[in-house]
């Protein structure tokens, strides 16, 4: 079995012999080839052999007609496992997966099949009654998962008139609670946490897969208002508009009292969630309505366009602006702007387009003084870092009200090509301090940024030893977070004082021995100027601050040096071994006493 033609004829060949079993071994062989080859994620056994007992027609699901995953093994005559790694099954071979892809008549049917089994499970008296308590136990229940999220997934795909009588059937009423929250679980950034019993009517469900014909029936069912609110507030539009589901879109637009303009409770309208998506047809078929007002923000004065300037779809906000309505320079409610969100996010297709507008300000800070050259630097977007330094109003340096610049944000975050391209600009000072007093050097340092910290010691203006506000300096801030290649950088510069104190006198030994940076602290042992024993401004040694938090590895450390007093007491006459026995440091205590300066009743 070399060649992919001798391989294939094997599959073939194994399938020909599944299919001549006796009646339903060959069945049940069959079925569970489809689920575990066409179903949209992979399925546990305990799924699958649920999925392979349901019963089209029934209105119960029988728990006595479960198969075993052995008995599954068998009866696919070896070409199915359980990936014991993942607990799911799976095909024999990735090559098998490809020959079913390339045989679809194997399997022709499968997703209408697919979704006739996962209604019908849903619509049976044992799921209708869990249907309503969205806190009860589904375990008993393990194919309901797969069947809430994905049943409209496969009859979007090929709906047979089974398969939408059945989904009519189920949706005809509300949609159960813990269906509605196991399939918006997989919205993505969706705030369902904020509901426990989330309102999501049949019509929403269909119109949030999008399948035309369920859509249309529910509606000539008179079901449903049209604009009935989900527990967000809004109605079946908005799911359509959110998944890009054009079809049922003109379907629900369609009918006489849809409102295509109404938000939900968050201010959202289907032309915000439109754009938001990308989905430019529809943000077309939505702006043909009076009704829709194509910059109405939501609560939080998010526009349609700052939606698709933050997700960067440039067609979409092509079209946006060109509607005179529209604002391209439009605040939201914390000053933010379409700019600064696409610059935040690295779209420079979307910058460009925006800056195109006259009405755009380059420079236009929220309402913490950021500019859209602050977000694209703080997260590392040189090409539009670049793009906007090429505007003559952008100021390189501007601080927010924080004092940080754009060099700060980059250089917090380790983006050294934006911090090169900074510090190619005349009017940037490369040891800026924000209003605490810190520098990009601090930041740096902070952080464990090697490459930033050399980049910034190159320039003659840094001060490799400056303080901050609070007396901290970069070396401080590298020990503190047990950055030993930052420490030794730093330590090689002759202005930097390896025991310098901040202003609670705490130095950089003190730090890195607080928090058991073991290896910073031999580092800096071994420095010339460095007292193994000082105090800080509450008397506390370095000895005591390990021993306090147990990190027995740096009491050891410092035990070796001769200097160290073992009985040295705090401002409040407490001693190492004190601090270590009451915190339960019992590895810790045990190396305390073993020092001959010790004295008895210490503690």
């Amino acid at each position: 079995m070399t060649g992919g033609l001798e391989l294939g004829d094997v599959y073939g060949a194994t399938i020909e012999r599944i299919k001549a079993q006796d009646g339903d071994r060959s069945r049940l062989g069959m079925a569970a080839l489809m689920w575990i080859s066409h179903a949209e994620r992979p399925l546990r056994a305990d799924e699958l052999c649920n999925a392979l007992a349901v019963q089209l027609g029934s209105t119960v699901f029988d728990a006595s007609n479960i198969p075993s995953m052995s008995t599954l093994v068998s009866r696919c005559q070896g070409l199915i496992t359980v990936d014991k790694e993942a607990s799911t099954v799976r095909l024999i071979h990735f090559t098998l997966q490809e020959y079913l892809s390339t045989h679809p008549d194997i399997f022709s049917g499968s997703h209408s099949a697919m979704a006739e089994i996962c209604l019908t499970y849903l619509n049976s008296k044992q799921v209708q009654a869990l249907w309503t308590t969205p806190s009860s136990d589904i375990q008993n229940a393990p194919f309901l998962e797969y069947c809430s999220v994905y049943w409209g997934v496969h009859a979007k795909r090929d709906l047979s008139d089974s398969a939408k009588s059945l989904a009519l059937d189920l949706l005809k009423g509300p949609y159960g609670q813990i269906s509605t929250k196991l399939l918006l679980a997989q919205v993505k950034d969706f705030p369902l946490w904020r509901f426990h019993t989330p309102s999501f009517s049949g019509l929403h469900c269909a119109s949030f897969f999008g399948i035309v014909e369920v859509v249309s029936g529910l509606i000539e069912m008179g079901c449903y208002d049209i604009n009935e609110k989900d527990f967000l507030g809004g109605g079946p539009l908005a799911w359509a508009a959110r998944n890009g589901h054009e079809a049922a879109v003109r379907v629900l637009l369609g009918q006489e009292n849809a409102d295509p303009g109404k938000p939900d409770g968050r201010g959202r309208t289907p032309l915000s969630f439109a754009a938001q998506h990308g989905h430019e047809k529809i943000v077309e078929i939505l702006l043909e309505r009076e009704e829709v007002s194509p910059d109405k923000p939501d609560i939080w004065g998010q526009t349609p366009l700052s939606f698709a300037a933050q997700h960067g779809h440039e067609k979409v906000v092509e079209i946006l602006l060109e509607r005179e309505e529209v604002s391209p320079d439009k605040p939201g409610i914390w000053g933010q702007t379409a700019l600064s969100d696409a610059a935040r996010n690295g779209h420079e297709g979307v910058v460009k387009i925006l800056l195109g507008q006259e009405e755009v300000n380059p420079v236009k800070p929220d309402d913490e003084g950021r500019t859209p050259l602050s977000f694209a630097a703080r997260n590392g977007h040189e090409g539009v870092v670049k793009i906007l330094l090429r505007r003559e109003e952008v100021n390189p340096d501007k601080p927010d009200n924080y004092g940080r610049t754009p060099l700060s944000y980059a250089a917090n975050n380790g983006h050294e090509r934006v911090v090169e391209t900074l510090l190619g600009q005349q009017e940037v000072n490369p040891d800026k301090p924000n209003t605490e007093g810190r520098t990009p050097l601090s930041f740096a340092a902070q952080h464990g940024h090697e490459g930033m910290v050399k980049i910034l010691l190159g320039r003659e203006e840094v001060n490799p030893d400056k303080p901050d506000n609070e007396g901290r300096t970069p070396l401080s801030f590298a020990a503190n977070n047990g950055h030993q290649e930052v420490v030794e950088i730093l330590l090689g510069q002759e202005e930097v004082n390896p025991d310098k104190p901040d202003n609670d006198g705490q130095t950089p030994l003190s730090f890195a021995a607080r928090d058991g940076h073991e290896e910073v602290v031999k580092i800096l042992l071994g420095q010339e100027g460095v007292n193994p024993d000082k105090l800080d401004n509450d008397g506390r040694t370095p000895l005591l601050l390990a021993a306090q938090d147990g990190h027995e590895g740096v009491v050891k450390i410092l035990l070796e040096r001769e200097e160290i007093n073992l009985d040295k007491a705090d401002n409040d006459g407490q001693t190492p071994l004190w601090y270590a026995v009451q915190r339960g440091h019992e590895r810790v205590v045990a190396l305390l006493p073993s020092r001959k300066s010790v004295t008895p009743g210490t503690i």
